[in-house]
């Protein structure tokens, strides 16, 4: 039997933290006498984040005494008090390797189920005043959990905490935090976890999701070489004009062997030593055969665009550009089921790539290519698409001009009649791609089968950021220099020197105002994780699951030498 030591509450409210503004419930203080505890609150509680807090699933946060005292020692504080690490319910007993996922207990008038174990948040670091504490919360497995409320009551501090009932399974909070947060999972447990019904339903998919991915890593390995580490001289071999305004460039090793094949959909990112002073960076879309052993890219001429000036004028056969290995999320997926390849203006190549993979595969599946252009004189590769069209048993295709038809809608995708288990590929402007979404998502598409690729920055993801309303371009840090290894910031066309006032690569590139993504910012729940285009880092702390190959947690990383991120 444990008991319910303290009862605190607070409500949201703005944290200056750096030089943010965090809108956070986090502040929690005791109170005395009975509270009314409601499906989705305390009375007198909030949550900043309900992305991340609160709600039916996370009403209650727990933590224990028995915790305390150990934060206590660990880090040599005397002045953690409840309510320091967010919780609601302060208690004795119910330590996170014996509470299990479904336990329900009676409180008082109230009775509560276990649902999820604590998030991992960089908030709780910003309360305790350590930033590690994210991670420290994993690695030492008291995380605390979370309570739905089952039947709404008064409690009140020193009310008995007694179970009712034993969750299915017999998982314990801490044993299923370590399965999302820690490496050599047991794909048992993680059956056994998905077969929970009180797991609130965002661990249930992070756990199918893993299983999914367990059992796509048993299976053979796709016949792709490894990319080659860093940046690698390619040399022009030729030149065809697509349109007036675009060009496509053929690209070879340099000792004539043939390139590793990328998916079909990837990009290539080139550095333009010559172009200008640091040398600049792009990547473009891959839109040749991806089995054909050399690479093509086709650039449109912007002009203010100093990059794509500069391959019209400069990219001859015989040239030499650099590049590193192709890369991107965006690439066609085997399957049987159908293909629509969606396109607007230069946002051709990544799905031209994507056809002439379906062609040379010989592919049975039913594939629409859909492109809208503005005429006849701006439409590119409409012979190789024809040709590709016609290869196919199930190809069809349909070119939309916007000066005599107007523009793609809703009413022209329906008209179709792209049948909704269809996967869509997506690429354009990014009102096109926003726009093809909401159609195809109202035409009864599944949204986790419409895919996009997306130039430029990433979309930020932080939370509780209270936003300025203020867009700044990235731009070097404020203060003097530093004096440490370049760092260039691909996606945002930024690079600068690394400094050691920095604690790591996040909060340089926040300083610097290059579009970001974080949750715990301590190396545990990889939001951060980006590539590494050329260079190497280290690790400030280490994270408790190592990225993939070629990536880095840039919240807990520094840089081991000059770097390419691609951010």
């Amino acid at each position: 039997m444990g008991r319910l030591v303290s009862v605190n509450v607070g409500l949201p409210k703005n944290v200056q933290w750096r030089d943010k503004t965090i809108y956070t419930g986090i502040w929690k203080t005791p109170v005395d006498g009975p509270v009314m505890v409601r499906r989705l609150n305390i009375d007198g509680d909030g949550q900043g984040d309900l992305a991340g807090h609160g709600g039916e699933q996370r009403a209650v946060m727990v933590y224990q005494v028995e915790s305390y005292d150990f934060w206590r020692t660990y880090l040599g504080r005397e002045d953690l008090e409840p309510g320091h690490f967010g919780e609601n319910f302060t208690i004795s007993g119910l330590a996170d390797d014996e509470v299990c996922i479904g336990d329900r207990y009676r409180i008082g008038e109230a009775e509560f189920e276990v649902t999820q174990p604590r998030v991992t948040c960089f908030r709780v670091g910003m309360r305790t005043d350590e930033p590690r504490m994210p991670n420290l919360l994993v690695s030492q497995r008291r995380p605390g959990f979370y309570f739905r409320v089952i039947s709404e009551g008064v409690v009140r501090a020193g009310d008995d905490i007694v179970r009712t009932r034993r969750g299915r399974h017999e998982l314990s909070v801490a044993d299923v935090d370590a399965l999302l947060y820690l490496p050599n999972r047991d794909d048992e447990q993680l059956r056994k976890a998905v077969d929970v019904p009180a797991l609130s339903p965002g661990w249930q998919q992070s756990f199918r999701d893993l299983l999914a991915e367990s059992a796509s890593a048993a299976a053979p390995p796709s016949a792709v070489e490894p990319p080659w580490v860093g940046f690698r001289p390619l040399r022009v071999t030729g030149r065809h004009r697509e349109s007036p305004q675009v060009l496509s460039i053929r690209l070879e090793s340099a000792d004539h062997t043939a390139l590793p094949p990328p998916l079909p959909g990837q990009y290539l990112p080139l550095r333009l030593v010559g172009a200008a002073e640091p040398a600049p960076l792009r990547s473009y879309s891959l839109s040749g055969d991806p089995g054909a052993g050399v690479y093509r890219i086709s650039v449109k001429r912007e002009e203010r665009g100093l990059v794509s000036r500069w391959l019209h004028s400069h990219a001859r056969p015989g040239s030499v550009i650099e590049a590193a290995a192709p890369r991107g999320d965006f690439y066609l997926t085997e399957g049987g089921d159908p293909v629509v390849l969606l396109s607007a203006g230069i946002g051709a190549t990544p799905v031209l790539a994507m056809l002439y993979a379906l062609s040379a595969a010989r592919s049975g599946r039913d594939v629409w290519w859909v492109h809208s252009t503005r005429n006849p004189q701006t439409l590119v590769f409409a012979e190789e698409v024809a040709a590709l069209v016609d290869s196919l048993p199930h190809g069809r295709q349909r070119v939309f001009y916007t000066e005599t038809q107007g523009r793609l809608d809703r009413e022209s995708i329906a008209a179709l009649g792209v049948p909704t288990n269809a996967i869509a590929y997506l690429c354009g402007p990014t009102q096109f791609m926003a726009d093809a979404r909401d159609w195809l998502t109202a035409a009864g598409f599944d949204p986790a089968h419409i895919h996009s690729e997306l130039f430029g920055a990433l979309p930020s993801i932080n939370p509780g950021v209270v936003e300025t309303g203020v867009r700044r371009t990235p731009h070097p840090p404020g203060g003097p220099a530093g004096t440490g290894p370049a760092i260039t910031f691909a996606r945002s066309g930024l690079t600068v020197n690394w400094s050691a006032d920095y604690a790591s690569i996040l909060d340089l590139a926040e300083a610097c105002d290059v579009p970001t993504r974080f949750s715990c910012r301590s190396g545990v729940c990889h939001v951060c994780v980006t590539g590494v285009v050329a260079g190497t880092t280290t690790y400030a702390q280490p994270p408790l699951e190592a990225p993939g190959e070629g990536e880095v947690l840039i919240c807990s990383a520094v840089p081991g030498s000059e770097l390419v991120l691609d951010l």
